[in-house]
């Protein structure tokens, strides 16, 4: 290892100046460590003996528990003189009173040493809140992005986490990022920052048989609008240059993150309509696996704009949709399920930014679809045809939006500058209006 003192940087080199129009020439890259395959998350006890962790939380939500899967994984924890607990009240879709709960909980019952989240983003999301907040001062909505909240930055290190999704969509696992509704306000924000990032991914497609179609189809499409939205993302070189101490997870498109979407792509390509039809098989499982991990791995470096930011607010001002395979306890439209209703309209108003990239990532997509005479139209034709065959609703207005709440919808999404700020080409309220009114019916 590298001592202290061969990383100081000698007193006598002149500190490099950056002229604010001089535009990036850098990007970044963080993932967290991986372990892959059918049978990886029994390993989860070895792997936190490591860490020297003599007192772990295990958080899941009550669906995914009811599955044994997070009980196993405390259960073999207790060969290497571990003793974990079970939290199973994660809310599917977190909002700040669930995780405000979960951090309660969590407090009380402290302290730990490391934790781990079993599930799918809404554990995932629940243990990065737990994480920061039983390791740091302060209140959830200090540390909630601005303007919604504070935008603090954490002051102490955080606990190693291990993310084990068993779910295949939002690629938590692999992110820095807690995304969350604000009851109170009707919006869905969240927390970003680079030490939220797991320590450990464990994606073991096993897990995921359990996943019904439904659920399969919604977090698909999160994966699938992970990879198109960060192949399409502004470049990290139309940036003007940062100093070292303003560098942000999402630095824009860069060969990386181009790679990881690519690839995502091409496994969707192949698997996505297999696993909707069959759960049980294995190898389509372990390729929607593979595809969340990938897609993870590139957005989150590279970030994602417009449909997930229109989908803050579709899914914050939900009204009476119950989505098919999710809790009937409440009304809920699934973050991928909101970030694929207006994605169609989103890549055709993106497209003369880059057209080339619009058009590869619709022939990896789907590598037998006939390009139209209309090129701007081939990415949303492919997307369409796709979300008509794995059955997610015909756009906004079949979850219950009209034309009479765009204005809210336009809103919310412009209080998503974090995002908006990756869009390939500047976005004003009056382009959302048009994306979300033409996202009323799809097809």
């Amino acid at each position: 290892m590298l001592q202290r003192k061969a990383l100081r940087m000698p007193t006598s080199r002149p500190t490099p100046t950056f002229r604010p129009d001089h535009p990036e020439s850098v990007f970044t890259y963080g993932a967290p460590q991986l372990k892959f395959g059918v049978g990886a998350a029994d390993e989860i006890g070895f792997d936190l003996s490591r860490t020297g962790a003599e007192r772990v939380l295990v958080i899941t939500d009550a669906g995914v528990a009811a599955t044994g899967h997070p009980q196993r994984v405390a259960d073999q924890m207790t060969r290497f003189g571990i003793e974990a607990s079970v939290f199973d009240g994660a809310h599917v879709e977190p909002t700040d009173e669930s995780l405000q709960m979960a951090v309660d909980w969590a407090r009380a019952h402290g302290p730990w040493d490391a934790i781990v989240a079993v599930g799918g983003g809404t554990s995932i999301d629940t243990a990065k809140a737990v994480n920061l907040l039983t390791s740091n001062p302060g209140e959830l909505m200090d540390y909630v992005n601005k303007p919604v909240g504070g935008g603090r930055d954490p002051v102490n290190p955080l606990h190693p986490l291990v993310a084990v999704p068993t779910t295949t969509g939002t690629g938590a696992e692999s992110t820095t990022i807690c995304v969350l509704d604000v009851l109170s306000l009707k919006v869905k924000t969240g927390i970003s920052h680079v030490r939220l990032r797991p320590t450990l991914a464990v994606v073991d497609p096993s897990l995921t048989r359990t996943q019904p179609s439904g659920v399969t189809a919604a977090a698909g499409m999160d994966i699938l609008c992970h990879a198109l939205e960060s192949y399409t993302a502004r470049p990290y070189t139309s940036y003007e240059r940062k100093q070292p101490e303003q560098r942000v997870p999402y630095c824009g498109a860069n060969p990386i993150a181009d790679m990881w979407a690519e690839k995502a792509l091409s496994l969707l390509a192949g698997s996505f309509r297999r696993a909707v039809r069959d759960g049980e098989d294995e190898e389509v499982r372990g390729e929607m696996a593979m595809a969340a991990t990938f897609a993870g791995m590139g957005f989150g470096n590279a970030g994602v704009h417009i449909p997930h930011a229109n989908a803050y607010p579709i899914a914050g001002r939900v009204k009476d949709f119950h989505p098919e395979d999710y809790p009937a306890d409440h009304p809920m439209i699934p973050h991928g399920m909101s970030v694929s209703l207006t994605a169609p309209e989103a890549f055709r108003f993106t497209f003369d930014a880059s057209p080339d990239r619009h058009r590869r990532a619709a022939q990896l997509l789907d590598p037998h679809a006939e390009e139209p005479d209309d090129a701007a139209e081939f990415l949303p034709a492919v997307l369409t045809a796709l979300m008509r065959d794995i059955g997610i609703p015909d756009g906004i207005g079949a979850v219950g939006y009209g034309e009479g709440d765009i204005g809210d919808l336009v809103e919310g999404t412009l209080k998503q500058q974090r995002l908006l700020a990756t869009a390939p080409k500047q976005v004003t309220g009056e382009d959302l209006e048009g994306i979300f009114r033409r996202s009323i019916t799809l097809w």
